[in-house]
């Protein structure tokens, strides 16, 4: 079973959370996370989101951008959001969505998107 790994591009934690959803509610094209944007409301992700996720032939992991560099150092020069596959453990992750395949898709093309690449 292929895995996917999802990084957002924006730092975890609670406080960060709360800072987040207010730039998204008040200066959404200046949101830095497209990824963000199109699978969470103000407080959880989109239950349709959820429910893609669940189905998805493939095991999900979701980090944040400070999360990467703790985890995936060599991950860290890939602009952000982005999606990447691999298919072993012991394998490279590789680009799945890039940040500017990312950027103009709504959550209905961000689930396809997904979908023909796996």
């Amino acid at each position: 079973m292929p895995e996917l790994l999802f990084v957002y591009n924006a730092n975890a934690g609670w406080l960060n959370g709360v800072l987040d959803t207010l730039h998204k509610t008040f200066s959404p094209a200046t949101y830095p996370c497209s990824l963000c944007a199109v699978t969470y409301g103000a407080r959880t992700m989109y239950p349709e989101w959820r429910a893609f996720l669940e189905r998805l032939p493939a095991q999900a992991q979701f980090l944040h951008r400070d999360e990467l560099r703790q985890q995936y150092l060599e991950l860290t020069d890939q602009a952000l959001p982005a999606i990447f596959r691999r298919q072993l453990a012991t394998e490279a992750w590789q680009p799945l969505l890039t940040a500017e395949q990312l950027r103009p898709l709504d959550l209905p093309a961000l689930m396809a998107a997904v979908e023909a690449r796996l």
